[in-house]
């Protein structure tokens, strides 16, 4: 598992003029009793599966979000408190979940140390076998999304769904970045479309602004207001889409 995010990514341009994309099969969405969202960090779930959590949430599926670390290694400690970081940052993510979702979800923490997930994996698994069960919906990042937590949360969620028998979805997040149109290292044939209606879309909007220390230069409680934007708007480009590509 190795940290593929690097310089600038390939841009949102260079997947829209890809005709692949748009013409991407369709994902039948059906009613799970359950949706479980792996969130290694706080934003992953908006940001790879937001809409379509909206979308099975209408069906009638019960959400919840298996919140992994509070991404408190987002920032460099002399720009804020990692404990104060945590803290901010879980509470986007409940500020989020309030403007993307109808009903309340369940979020369920771990706690774990934000970059050290993958010597986690089997407590990851044994949380995901407590709360999933056949026919759930496990959404989980991609097994190849170039980040290392993201990777360790899919290997678990894989041991996960072998042993609860809950259906796996992966949604890409940092394969945006790293990888390329055609690349014939990601395996296009398995990907799907979920097309978001336009009020699913303003509400995915509104949750992934939610995440103000993500989404602008960190300020007030402990930052000094001239960090880096962890999100830009190159990369939040991304998950602007009038759909989201999913792996089943």
């Amino acid at each position: 598992m190795t940290r593929r995010i690097e310089g600038a990514g390939t841009s949102e341009d260079d997947w829209l003029g890809w005709p692949n994309l748009a013409a991407l099969p369709p994902l039948e969405l059906v009613a799970p009793p359950r949706v479980v969202i792996v969130a290694p960090h706080p934003d992953d779930e908006v940001l790879g599966a937001g809409g379509t959590a909206a979308l099975l949430e209408a069906l009638g599926s019960r959400i919840v979000v298996l919140a992994l670390t509070d991404g408190e290694a987002s920032h460099p400690v002399e720009d804020v408190d990692p404990t104060v970081l945590a803290h901010r940052r879980s509470g986007e993510t409940e500020e989020a979940l309030c403007r993307l979702l109808r009903d309340e979800p369940t979020v369920r923490r771990l706690g774990l140390p934000d970059g050290d997930v993958g010597s986690r994996v089997e407590t990851v698994a044994a949380a995901l076998e407590d709360a999933l069960g056949p026919g759930d919906w496990c959404l989980a990042p991609h097994h190849h999304d170039g980040h290392p937590d993201h990777e360790a949360a899919s290997a678990a969620a894989a041991t996960a769904c072998a042993g609860s028998g809950a259906h796996l979805v992966e949604y890409p997040v940092w394969l945006w970045h790293w990888s390329a149109p055609g690349d014939p290292g990601v395996d296009w044939s398995r990907a799907r479309r979920v097309d978001l209606p336009p009020d699913v879309r303003a509400r995915k909007r509104a949750a992934i602004a939610a995440f103000t220390s993500q989404v602008a230069p960190l300020g007030g409680d402990g930052g000094d207001g001239a960090g880096r934007t962890i999100l830009p708007p190159a990369v939040l480009a991304r998950f602007e889409r009038p759909w989201e590509v999913l792996f089943p």
